[in-house]
């Protein structure tokens, strides 16, 4: 760090003899009036550099003892931990002067995130708009959207065939050439910092493709590099690890290590044979990897989602799932992050019931994860969907606004991923549900099969022998868009635009922030055309990954097309969220009951205004058996006076009900 101050000022100095001697033939008067403005930039310069550095000295010294003594505790390397550091300096130095200014007002308001204006959106860049600067040209879109930060799918560098949807990453500093160059991704953040869009991106810390630089060394034998992974010349260790570490994919990429014939060696593969998991045992991993985080932090990310962060630290005779030195790692993230970038966040994709994720949240004063995933209740929300049973959901929503307002969760119907039935099957037994018949139910019903279901869809990662399997389509065609549009069935899709509303206006109502799935807005459904291409037939996921309809979206203004219903009707729920302070993520939230198991009930109280939220989750007219005998209000849709009791719901209707003050 000092070096970098000397070098500084020594230019400066520098500077400052050359333009003095190189005016020697003018009158002295001149000349010292000469030298005195050529020097006035320069020392402008230095003042500059020395406030800069000084900022980050003051950032580093908050956090330095702490991170050191658990970088120690982790590592015991002290010349490893003096690398760190000096880097850190470094990309601070590069980090530019409106990343800079970003991350000071930030640091000034940290709760900047929680308000009740964020809304996401998440895409594939090809699937948008075909490569980044499509995406630029797209922000007035965006911004029509109401949304204000957009999740970018994975984009790096990956090898085709072998990318799992591009979570296997061969270059950490190269975009796909298809979808553009490091220098378009920082003009895409430039140009939505400007309208006040944020930016996410995945950053995939378990593993590597095997293509990865390293990867390719450790494959010729180079023991450094073995080193980064976990290589075993013998199946003695693997099969110990494979007595207590769970498959992710038992089906399609069933065990935990790959045998590698060309050097007779296995290599932990948890995830797929060609996405090989690094270890963070090893200093220069977690080193490197955090360069490469920086790196991408100064490209103009605002948030960092971090992939699998629950896997990212191994030990033998354990799950390898949520050990305490992951937690290690998060907490060392997230003070790095304050110290170099202040306004960048990091995101953690933890895919565990909300009271199980929360110590990824770290605490008030060590916190980890700015913001989580809410997975478990996504899942239950389609449960309840399928069953019209609102019970498990209101159970799960109280787990939730029972914990602490410091945690802030993103809140989603669909996403890229397939649906997990991940549920509290411990409650539903309890209602004479057994796990393996409701999944079957579910998968059943969400394809079209059984319960009146309108919906479409296809299964991933189906076990025949255990009968599990996963589901996946859009949220158009899971609330039955895709089947009316198919009969022309205008009542039909009345109702399925009414449905997919009222879902849309539930998630609008959670404690958190919601996030928009591109297409979503439109109404998009399945796209089945995955089955021609050779690379994805064989995931079903990509029946939610179609490239976004550009024609359709056309229609968006147009109040008779379900296209303009779906638009307008979510943009007048956006345009409420983001004017009641009700909305923000600090509000005090909680569910009421309403003695109808198909009607789910949400209050939302900040500084003296309140409103209730009505959905219910039948396609028949139900009442809501509430009494809030607390005033007049008002529904924030229609306009209309109403009182808050024995309240008659509509078929997959719904209602926002502001108390008047």
């Amino acid at each position: 760090m000092a070096k970098g101050k000397t070098k500084t000022s020594r230019k400066a100095e520098t500077a400052k003899e050359q333009k003095t001697t190189g005016q020697t033939k003018e009158p002295v008067q001149e000349r010292q009036a000469g030298s005195a403005a050529a020097d006035q930039p320069a020392e402008e310069n230095r003042r500059a550099d020395d406030e800069q550095t000084k900022i980050f000295e003051e950032r580093l010294h908050r956090h330095h003892d702490e991170l050191r003594w658990l970088y120690m505790e982790l590592y015991e390397n002290d010349s490893m931990f003096a690398e760190l550091c000096d880097q850190m300096y470094q990309f601070y130095l590069e980090r530019n002067d409106e990343l800079k200014k970003l991350d000071t007002n930030r640091e000034k308001d940290k709760d900047w995130y929680k308000q009740n204006d964020m809304l996401g959106m998440m895409f594939y860049i090809d699937n948008f708009a075909g490569n980044m600067k499509g995406v630029q040209s797209k922000l007035d879109y965006i911004e029509q959207c109401n949304v204000n930060y957009i999740h970018l799918m994975p984009f790096l560098e990956t090898p085709e065939g072998r990318s799992d949807g591009g979570y296997a990453v061969s270059d950490f500093r190269k975009v796909q050439e298809k979808l553009g160059s490091m220098e378009d991704l920082e003009k895409l953040t430039a140009a939505c910092h400007k309208k006040g869009i944020n930016v996410c991106m995945d950053f995939v810390m378990n593993h590597t493709s095997e293509d990865h630089v390293w990867a390719k060394k450790a494959r010729q034998g180079d023991g450094e590099y073995m080193s980064r992974y976990f290589f075993y010349d013998n199946e003695d260790i693997p099969a110990q690890y494979e007595r207590t570490v769970p498959q992710v994919f038992p089906t399609t990429a069933p065990g935990n290590f790959t045998w590698l014939e060309e050097i007779g060696h296995y290599v932990m593969t948890t995830f797929y044979p060609y996405q090989w998991d690094l270890n963070y045992r090893n200093p220069r991993v977690f080193n490197d990897m955090m360069y490469n985080f920086l790196y991408l932090a100064n490209r103009g990310i605002d948030i960092i989602r971090i992939d699998a962060v629950p896997y990212i630290w191994k030990e033998l005779n354990t799950p390898c799932r949520n050990l305490q030195q992951v937690h290690t790692i998060v907490r060392m993230m997230r003070m790095i992050c304050e110290i170099i970038c202040p306004s960048v966040l990091l995101l953690g994709e933890v895919v565990m019931e909300p009271e199980k994720v929360v110590p990824y949240f770290g605490t008030v004063e060590k916190p980890e994860c700015h913001m989580l995933y809410n997975v478990t209740t996504m899942a239950t929300t389609w449960h309840t969907v399928a069953t019209r049973n609102v019970r498990l959901l209101k159970r799960q929503l109280d787990i939730v606004n029972g914990l602490p307002k410091e945690y802030v969760f993103l809140n989603y119907l669909r996403c890229h991923d397939d649906i997990g039935w991940g549920l509290d099957y411990a409650t539903l037994q309890t209602e004479g549900m057994g796990e393996r018949s409701h999944k079957q139910y579910l998968n059943d019903y969400f394809q079209g099969y059984a319960g009146d279901s309108t919906s479409r869809g296809e299964l991933y990662n189906a076990d025949p022998v255990t009968g599990d399997a996963r589901f996946c389509g859009t949220t158009a065609s899971m609330c039955g868009i895709e089947k009316a549009g198919f009969e022309q069935d205008d009542a039909a899709m009345e109702t399925a635009v009414r449905k997919d509303l009222m879902l849309h206006a539930y998630m609008f109502m959670q404690s958190g922030i919601p996030v928009l799935y591109s297409g979503d807005e439109i109404g998009q459904v399945n796209d089945y055309t995955y089955k021609e291409d050779p690379n994805k037939a064989a995931d079903s996921r990509y029946i939610h990954r179609g490239p976004m309809n550009w024609e359709l979206a056309k229609n968006r203004t147009e109040p008779g097309r379900m296209e303009g219903k779906m638009f307008q009707g979510l943009a007048k729920l956006e345009q409420i969220r983001k004017t009641e302070k009700v909305f923000v993520t600090q509000a005090d939230t909680w569910t009421i009951e309403t003695w109808d198991d198909s009607i789910l009930c949400i209050g939302r109280y900040f500084e003296g205004e309140k409103v209730i939220g009505l959905f219910n989750f039948s396609g028949d007219d139900r009442t809501a058996w509430i009494k809030e005998a607390d005033g007049d209000y008002r529904d924030l849709i229609s306009g209309n006076k109403m009182q808050p009791v024995d309240v008659q719901v509509p078929g997959y209707g719904f209602f926002y009900m502001k108390k008047m003050s």
